[in-house]
């Protein structure tokens, strides 16, 4: 049976909801760096995984970015409770503030491209 990576269908129609409402720091890290390979290596967009909806979600490295507004200042246990979930399902969780991907995009994807380095290292040994 293929993985489906914790796939919950249920969450599909909130994911659609989310992806029309993505916000400015979304759409520009999708834009500019996660689309269409860019990074080399396949995202996707507002992918329902276990009870959460994860940002950004590469199938390949198992890997999950959020982007997290002002609204996650105050959600800081609730966050450590979903990335201790996602983390027990295989997925490692990286996330980047909205003001990180606004303002410093350069070091939002030296971050990025520096990580799927050292986790294709660790894969390909």
């Amino acid at each position: 049976m293929p993985d489906n990576h914790h796939y919950n269908k249920h969450l599909k129609p909130l994911a659609k909801a989310h992806r029309a409402g993505s916000t400015k720091a979304e759409v520009r890290l999708w834009c500019e760096l996660l689309s269409k390979g860019k990074t080399g290596v396949s995202f996707l967009r507002q992918r329902p995984i276990g009870n959460f909806i994860a940002d950004f979600l590469c199938k390949e490295l198992k890997l999950i970015i959020e982007v997290d507004g002002y609204s996650h200042n105050f959600k800081t246990d609730e966050d450590t409770a979903r990335d201790k979930e996602l983390t027990a399902l295989g997925f490692t969780v990286l996330r980047f503030t909205d003001v990180e991907v606004i303002h410093d995009l350069p070091n939002v994807q030296r971050t990025l491209e520096t990580w799927i380095a050292e986790k294709r290292g660790k894969i390909s040994t």
